[in-house]
């Protein structure tokens, strides 16, 4: 959990915090997965890794199993913005994001880079082409995270998963365009994924804009 020293309370986070708060998280799943690996065929790899984690909440688990239903409720919670109760709302917001143009943007990105890869089986192993491929479907992803909550949602959290989105698309950007300065896309291609991932990007900046003053509006600021 997020150490109430470097972070506020949850209802004043905006969307600075929330990216801190969302790095560390990224620190702290690298450093399990390193080591998961490290202690794999370790008979007391759980323990280990709890411990080399801090996770003194799980060292009495089976001792106090509602109390650790109740803390990882609560973290689902704090992440997603969701409860129970909003089940439909979220549902229903996730069809919303499935007829929104950014999503057609998205799934119109993702069908081309596939087809390109199915008629180029040269690209299928070159760095750029890979790390094209796989922002360009990171972006997706982390647009679907910032789109998909309820109207209780954190709006800090939506724009800091807006932001990562963005980055996600200019690493994109950046490696079609080296694609391209190497020969592997010709112009027409270069240009059109240029202008499918440009499409993304202002709708993820108009996004962040609106997203901006609803937190403002929400928190008086």
């Amino acid at each position: 959990m997020a150490d109430n020293n470097e972070f506020p309370p949850e209802e004043i986070w905006d969307e600075y915090v929330w990216e801190r708060f969302l790095q560390q998280q990224d620190r702290n799943t690298e450093k399990y997965f390193q080591l998961l690996e490290k202690y794999m065929d370790d008979p007391d790899r759980d323990d280990i890794i709890a411990e080399e984690m801090g996770w003194d909440v799980f060292a009495t688990a089976h001792d106090e199993e509602d109390e650790v239903e109740d803390f990882l409720a609560e973290a689902t919670e704090l992440l997603s913005g969701e409860s129970g109760e909003d089940e439909e709302d979220y549902e229903s917001e996730f069809e919303e994001f499935t007829q929104s143009p950014v999503y057609e943007d998205t799934l119109r990105l993702h069908r081309w880079v596939n087809t390109l890869f199915d008629k180029r089986a040269d690209l299928r192993e070159n760095p750029e082409a890979i790390r094209f491929a796989t922002r360009s479907a990171v972006c997706g992803a982390k647009l679907a995270a910032a789109l998909c909550g309820t109207e209780h949602s954190e709006i800090g959290m939506t724009i800091a998963y807006l932001k990562r989105a963005l980055k996600s698309a200019n690493d994109s950007l950046e490696a079609a365009q080296k694609l391209a300065d190497a020969g592997h896309l010709d112009r027409r291609r270069a240009n059109h994924a240029r202008r499918l991932i440009f499409r993304i990007r202002d709708r993820i900046v108009d996004y962040m804009r609106d997203y901006r003053v609803k937190w403002r509006q929400r928190h008086d600021r």
